[in-house]
C-alpha cells in the first residue's frame, strides 16, 4: 500500500515543504524544498503565494495527508500571529482539496526523528539524511524541518504505540524534575483506566 504525505514547516519568510512517499512501510523522499518569500514585499501577497503553492503541490503529487508543524509559543506576538496565518492558509488549501491534516509540535517532531525533543535543526537534518539517504543537506533547514514533519506523521501513523506515548507522557517544563508514572496518574486520572 502506498501513502504520500505532504510535510510543511510554515513560515512567512521561508516556508519548507516536502513530499514523502511510503510504500510497504518504507519511507522515500520524493521532494524537499522551500518557498523563499522574503522578496515578496506585501504580507498579503506572501500569504496568497503560500495558498497557491500548497494547492499546486497537492494537485501535482496527490498526497493522502498533510503533516504540518504547529506554531511554537515565542515571545514575539506579531511573529506568532504571522506564523499562524501561514499555517492557516496551508491548512485551508489542503481542506479545499478535501485533504486531511495533522499538526505536530516541534518537540514531538524532534523526539520522533532524533530521540531528543530538544535536538537542534542540524541534528534533525543529519538524522533524516542517515534514514532517508538523500545526498546533500539543503541550503535551508526549513526544507528538512518539513521533511521531519512528514516523517513524524509516517512514524506515528505506522506505530500506534508512538502516538499513545506522545499523548500520555507528561509535558516536561524547563527546569522541572521528571515525573514518575504515579505522579502522572495522580495528575491525569481521565487518561488512565
Amino acid at each position: 500500500m502506498e501513502k504520500i504525505i505532504l510535510g510543511i514547516d510554515p513560515g512567512t519568510q521561508i516556508l519548507g515543504y516536502s513530499i514523502l512517499k511510503v510504500e510497504d512501510n518504507k519511507p522515500e523522499l520524493v521532494l524537499m524544498d522551500v518557498l523563499y518569500l522574503k522578496k515578496i514585499p506585501e504580507f498579503n501577497l506572501r500569504i496568497r503565494h503560500i495558498f497557491d503553492s500548497t494547492l499546486r503541490l497537492i494537485d501535482m503529487y496527490h498526497p493522502d495527508h498533510l503533516a504540518i508543524e504547529a506554531p511554537f509559543f515565542g515571545k514575539n506576538v506579531q511573529s506568532m500571529l504571522k506564523l499562524g496565518r501561514a499555517q492557516g492558509v496551508a491548512i485551508a488549501a489542503a481542506m479545499s482539496r478535501d485533504l486531511s491534516f495533522t499538526e505536530y509540535e516541534p518537540a514531538t517532531i524532534k523526539q520522533t526523528v532524533t530521540g531528543n525533543g530538544n535536538a537542534a535543526k542540524e541534528q534533525v537534518a543529519q538524522m533524516l539524511r542517515a534514514i532517508l539517504k538523500f545526498p546533500d543537506e539543503p541550503k535551508y533547514l526549513d526544507a528538512t524541518d518539513a521533511l521531519a514533519v512528514a516523517y513524524t506523521c509516517h512514524m506515528i501513523e505506522s506505530n500506534p504505540m508512538a502516538q499513545l506515548r506522545n499523548e500520555l507522557m507528561p509535558k516536561k517544563k524547563k527546569g522541572s524534575k521528571k515525573q514518575s508514572w504515579a505522579q502522572f496518574v495522580a495528575l491525569n486520572p481521565d487518561k488512565v483506566d
